[in-house]
């Protein structure tokens, strides 16, 4: 691991509120963060060391900019300060992928070459609202999403072309129309203005497409890491029967597929779901197949028709997971659970939950994805107590 300098701040780091340990070295963060997990799961058992990051820092392979102007008229990107809607600008953030900082900058100042309007929350006036950066670090292809309040740029196709001169990285431009009144950043309609309206990254060896609203997780060295251990946790022989609960665009249980009799992909987002399918396609991979189910129901339904799962992997969202969906699990009744957790605190009332219906925790893992910031990922394995 790099040894990095004390004192290394971010400036914006008040304001935003993303970087909590913005200024400390990064060996004092993986030891405040091993004593959080451990305060939380170690009465569940041994937390292993956590798994720092080799490169802490631009690690961020999606960057979002929040389009803005100042009292001068000059546009800038940023992020919303925290606990609001004030956009803080941002020139450099040291958590995010360089080159997407360096189109951020670009976009900014062309929005003011090509007399583009910012979007406006209270009077829902102006048209440019967000970019949104998404980088393959293994591939190098990167992808622009502009998202506008309506489907016209002005324009469009000298800006385009303006912003590849600028940048010949850049692989594909997508114009994403958003315009409802929401805090959500993307949109439903998405129109490409040049390449092929997705990027391709490889994750574990395997490559996946990706889509202007796909998730991927946004450090991928660090991905790779986390999906290892929890490859290893589940200990597959080449017999075992998979489920893959929240599977997203697939990334787990495709590095699942090559080392299990048959994988079963389940997600409710249905472009999600497409996505998976696509990526199944893009490696081969005939023994996984995706449902457009609630991963929940999927399973009672399995159990009902007396069907078995020898292993589930499950990654649910920031919440956590509900106990509907332990229940689920409970009742299909597999060998092994291979939970991925972005919060240990909502991991730790699953785990009770988990204790409560007979699972005994054997392993956890804490992997450091989030370099600066607070949150930690853990991977942990369970397996029934009877």
């Amino acid at each position: 691991m790099e040894k990095q300098k004390q004192g290394n701040a971010c400036p914006y780091a008040k304001k935003c509120g993303g970087c909590i340990f913005s200024g400390k070295a990064y060996e004092e963060q993986l030891k405040i963060k091993q004593k959080n997990v451990t305060d939380l799961l170690g009465k569940f058992g041994k937390v292993a060391p956590i798994l720092g990051a080799k490169c802490p820092e631009h690690y961020r392979n999606k960057v979002h900019g929040i389009f803005g102007r100042d009292r001068q008229g000059n546009v800038f990107t940023g992020i919303y300060e925290e606990k609001s809607h004030r956009i803080v600008p941002v020139e450099n953030c040291m958590i995010e992928d360089e080159k997407a900082t360096a189109i951020l900058k670009t976009l900014s100042t062309m929005a003011k070459q090509f007399k583009l309007q910012v979007y406006d929350e209270d009077r829902e006036t102006g048209l440019l609202r967000h970019a949104l950066i998404r980088v393959g670090r293994t591939t190098g292809e990167i992808m622009v999403v502009l998202v506008l309040s309506g489907p016209i740029l002005p324009s469009k196709n000298n800006f385009t072309k303006e912003l590849c001169r600028r940048h010949p990285e850049i692989t594909t431009v997508v114009l994403n129309i958003n315009d409802k009144n929401t805090s959500m950043v993307l949109g439903n309609r998405n129109i490409v203005l040049y390449g092929k309206g997705y990027i391709e990254d490889v994750l574990c060896g395997l490559r996946f497409r990706i889509s202007p609203s796909s998730f991927y997780q946004i450090n991928s060295e660090q991905t790779e890491r986390l999906y290892k251990k929890a490859m290893e946790f589940a200990g597959l022989t080449g017999k075992e029967r998979v489920i893959d609960a929240y599977c997203g665009i697939g990334t787990i249980g495709a590095c699942a597929a090559g080392k299990a009799r048959e994988v079963i992909g389940v997600e409710l987002n249905r472009d999600a779901v497409k996505d998976a399918i696509t990526n199944a396609k893009l490696n081969q991979l005939k023994n996984i197949r995706f449902w457009n189910d609630d991963a929940g129901k999927f399973m009672v339904n399995m159990a009902a028709n007396h069907e078995q799962a020898d292993i589930v992997f499950m990654d649910p969202p920031r919440s956590g997971s509900t106990p509907e969906f332990i229940n689920s699990v409970n009742t299909l009744k597999p060998k092994k659970v291979v939970y991925v957790s972005c919060d240990p605190v909502t991991l730790k009332r699953d785990l009770e939950l988990f204790q409560q219906k007979g699972w005994k925790v054997k392993a956890i893992q804490p992997v450091d994805m989030f370099p600066y910031t607070g949150h930690v990922e853990t991977v942990c394995l369970l397996t029934r107590k009877i």
